[in-house]
């Protein structure tokens, strides 16, 4: 294992840990931000940021072994994605998110919760295999 697999699992773990555990105990900041994303003038921010975020994970960590290492791989790829397609294609970036948000967020959030759990498990090996 590499020192910036380390860091990112970390970084990743942590940050959708966070992330997840605010939205699902606060759920009235979920709709408060779905409903700010409405008008498209605070798209572009939030774009550029996913588009950096999902870029540097990207160029730092483009291994796709199958292992652990290729969630963070995953995560750096799909945040891209989302930037660009957030940046490129605000309404059906949109269209997209209403139709996720109501059905799919839970299942969403306990995956996404799962594979960061993975990742700081890795990281702090709290339970060895």
């Amino acid at each position: 294992m590499n020192d910036m697999s380390l860091f990112l699992a970390a970084f990743w773990g942590w940050l959708i840990i966070i992330f997840c555990v605010v939205l699902v105990f606060n759920p009235k900041r979920t709709s408060q931000l779905i409903k700010n994303l409405v008008d498209e003038k605070h798209l572009v921010l939030p774009a550029i940021l996913t588009i950096v975020l999902g870029l540097v994970s990207v160029l730092l960590h483009n291994v796709w072994e199958l292992n652990w290492q290729i969630v963070i791989t995953v995560f750096g790829w799909s945040t891209l994605l989302k930037g660009i397609h957030l940046l490129a294609f605000p309404k059906n970036t949109l269209k997209l998110i209403d139709t996720l948000n109501y059905k799919w967020l839970p299942v969403i959030f306990g995956v996404m919760l799962l594979l960061s759990l993975i990742l700081i498990n890795q990281v702090y090996q709290v339970v060895p295999y």
